[in-house]
């Protein structure tokens, strides 16, 4: 198997946009202050992005899903870890499913 010149050149480009987009971010805002409303934005970000994933799993689940989901919105709620409410609702989708068998 052969690498083709247009094949490198498309991936090499891609690299350089992808490398561009995230170290200009980091450039833009070592230079200057982003208004309080973009801080907060930004901070809320992750959780927006995690919520975007999982809502189609979410609608495709089924009621097993929606348990799991609430269980992981509780945990996160009471101790505020996302790490550990993430692994909450894997381990009761995973115990629901577990028992439907």
């Amino acid at each position: 198997m052969t690498l083709r010149w247009d094949v490198l050149a498309a991936i090499l480009g891609m690299v350089a946009a992808t490398f561009l987009c995230r170290a200009g971010g980091y450039a833009i805002l070592r230079v200057t202050r982003p208004p309080p409303f973009i801080q907060a934005m930004l901070q809320h970000l992750p959780g927006a992005i995690f919520v975007a994933f999982l809502a189609p799993a979410l609608a495709q689940g089924g009621w097993p899903a929606w348990v799991a989901g609430g269980s992981a919105l509780l945990v996160q709620a009471l101790i505020g870890r996302m790490a550990l409410s993430i692994l909450t609702g894997v381990g009761v989708l995973w115990a629901i499913q577990a028992l439907q068998w």
